[in-house]
């Protein structure tokens, strides 16, 4: 998988939240995407997602050099972000049962092995409207990193989450992102500690 950047800018009415951003990447490498808050690294990354539309520039994705459609952008992408709504009414079971229609998950794992995996084995059948904040980013994570993509995309990944979810953050980084393009929003070291590239917001001012 490849995603080439040439010259992307995003703007809010006058305003350049980034510009003249040209940047590639590429399967097996992980990125970060760093800046302070308000910055536009999320902004950045959502770009990169397909969620919201550039001003200006291009983008292209290819996977194996063959170019990925709009359409199908989605089933190539996982991301877990703070932003991103979970259906409240559903049980973890059956959101990650939805889920699966739309994005196949790892298939050598089981649902119920994920939610233990993720610490979430004893509130599987209960509704996601009871679950702490960090019981959901929990969930998010589960989501995002068995997802079977080739693109896994982070937004402060470790929002909500205490020093035990930070941890298991970090031992889900060190089991599943082997080969995968892996992009990190973030202004906290210890969530993007892992990528090999660093690129700041503010270069693209």
């Amino acid at each position: 998988m490849q995603i080439n950047l040439n010259n992307v800018g995003k703007r809010y009415n006058r305003e350049w939240i980034f510009r003249n951003c040209s940047y590639q990447f590429k399967s097996g490498t992980s990125y970060a995407i760093t800046g302070s808050n308000g910055s536009g690294k999320s902004t950045l990354l959502q770009v990169i997602s397909g969620s919201l539309t550039h001003n200006e520039g291009s983008i292209e994705i290819k996977n194996a050099y063959q170019p990925i459609t709009a359409e199908k952008l989605y089933t190539h992408i996982a991301i877990a972000a703070p932003y991103l709504e979970l259906v409240e009414e559903m049980t973890a079971k059956e959101m990650l049962h939805f889920h699966a229609q739309f994005k196949p998950l790892i298939s050598s794992v089981s649902i119920e092995t994920i939610l233990q995996t993720v610490g979430l084995k004893s509130a599987t059948n209960k509704q996601i409207r009871y679950y702490s904040s960090g019981m959901k980013q929990r969930l998010k994570l589960a989501q995002a990193f068995f997802s079977d993509t080739a693109v896994l995309l982070l937004d402060e990944p470790t929002t909500n989450l205490d020093a035990e979810g930070i941890a298991l953050y970090q031992q889900l980084v060190a089991d599943h992102v082997n080969n995968r393009l892996v992009i990190v929003s973030s202004n906290d070291q210890q969530e993007y500690a892992f990528c090999e590239q660093v690129i700041k917001i503010s270069d693209y001012k």
